[in-house]
C-alpha cells in the first residue's frame, strides 16, 4: 500500500493559482513533464511513497488536491546544504476539501486518513467553492 505526503501550499490562494505557479516550474525530464518541489528533508520511507503515493496539498487551511510523486532525488543548494527534490506528476487531482491545521515542512499521510478524490466522492448539483465546503465540513454539516 502506498504512503502519501502532506504539505502546505504556502502563498497559494486556490487550485487555479497552484496550477499556474506549478506550470511556470514545469520541467521536461526523460521526455515527460515533471513539477519539482524542493524540501530540506528526504523522506526515509522513499520506496513506499514511490509505490504510488501522492503529495496532498493544504491550501488555505484545507486539503484541496493531490499529485502523484514520480521521483525523489537529492541535491545540494546554492548554500551548500543538502535538499530533496520531489518530482511531481503535473496533473492536480481535486480532493474532498478537508480542514487541516498548519505545520512546517511535510508529514507522512496514511492512505486510510487521506481525503478521497472529489471525482470519487459523488454528489449532485453544483460544486461548492473549496473554502465553503471546508468550513461546512469543519462545522459537521458535510
Amino acid at each position: 500500500m502506498p504512503l502519501h505526503l502532506i504539505k502546505l501550499a504556502v502563498g497559494i490562494d486556490d487550485l487555479d493559482h497552484l496550477a499556474a505557479v506549478q506550470a511556470r516550474r514545469a520541467q521536461a525530464v526523460d521526455g515527460r513533464s515533471m513539477i519539482p518541489v524542493f524540501t530540506r528533508r528526504v523522506p526515509k520511507r522513499r520506496e513506499e511513497i514511490l509505490a504510488g503515493g501522492s503529495i496532498y496539498w493544504v491550501v488555505r487551511g484545507s486539503v484541496a488536491a493531490r499529485q502523484r510523486v514520480i521521483s525523489i532525488d537529492t541535491t545540494v543548494d546554492e548554500e551548500g546544504e543538502s535538499c530533496c527534490i520531489l518530482g511531481m506528476d503535473p496533473q492536480l487531482v481535486a480532493t474532498v476539501p478537508t480542514p487541516h491545521r498548519p505545520f512546517q515542512g511535510w508529514r507522512y499521510l496514511n492512505p486510510e486518513t487521506a481525503p478521497r478524490d472529489l471525482s470519487e466522492a459523488g454528489g449532485q448539483g453544483d460544486e461548492l467553492p473549496a473554502h465553503l465546503a471546508a468550513e461546512l465540513r469543519l462545522l459537521g454539516l458535510l
